[in-house]
């Protein structure tokens, strides 16, 4: 069966491409594994048919040839295992593209989300300017500390792979934030990534969902 995945029905991040889906999307587009959606509300999301596939009320999900998976790392790994592109032959390499994978969503990911929801949650406490200033220098040194290691590569393992897609993917939160300005490698990292053509395909159909929630024409 085709794979079936689920994503906000109405965009959260005001179609920027933010949403934990793009990533699975990406992916699918990466294998050219064609995949069906399936559009969720807020209240759907808490509903016990969604829980039932993802306990904590969140997107996205995987469903596909009895496979049932949460959370957005586990889908990407689990795709890049289904077809070549994603993931290289060769075990050491492999390991290694697996292993950047976690270092995005658990060393990279972390401070960025951490300073993403001061902003969103703490902008009016009075101690938010100096809390805000900590949360930089934070995602300031994981930032430096990944640029030194991408060096001059295009990407992080030899080719293109898991690792990097998820990489990407954490960076782009930090869109608007003049933070990745400061890393010019990394800021050029990420235009790579978003210049792939799956990328692209993956954005244009997550943005055609903000635009229908929007009543926006095609």
């Amino acid at each position: 069966m085709r794979p079936v995945i689920t994503a906000f029905k109405a965009s959260p991040d005001r179609g920027r491409g933010l949403a934990r889906d793009m990533a699975v999307r990406w992916a699918l587009e990466e294998i050219g594994l064609d995949y069906d959606v399936q559009l969720l509300t807020f209240e759907e999301l808490k509903a016990s048919a969604h829980r039932a596939l993802q306990p904590f009320g969140q997107i996205p999900t995987f469903q596909a040839d009895g496979v049932a998976l949460f959370e957005s790392g586990a889908i990407v790994l689990h795709i890049a295992e289904q077809g070549p592109g994603l993931l290289p032959v060769e075990a050491a390499a492999r390991a290694r593209a697996i292993a950047w994978m976690f270092a995005a969503l658990s060393t990279v990911e972390p401070p960025i989300v951490e300073r993403s929801m001061a902003i969103l949650l703490e902008r009016e406490e009075p101690w938010f300017s100096a809390r805000q200033a900590l949360l930089d220098r934070r995602v300031r040194g994981r930032l430096a500390e990944l640029s030194v290691r991408l060096g001059e590569r295009e990407w992080l393992e030899g080719d293109f792979s898991a690792g990097d897609l998820m990489m990407v993917a954490v960076l782009r939160r930090l869109k608007g934030a003049d933070l990745l300005g400061g890393e010019p490698r990394l800021d050029a990292y990420v235009a790579r990534g978003e210049a792939r053509p799956a990328f692209q395909r993956a954005f244009a159909a997550q943005f055609a969902v903000f635009e229908a929630s929007e009543g926006v024409a095609p």
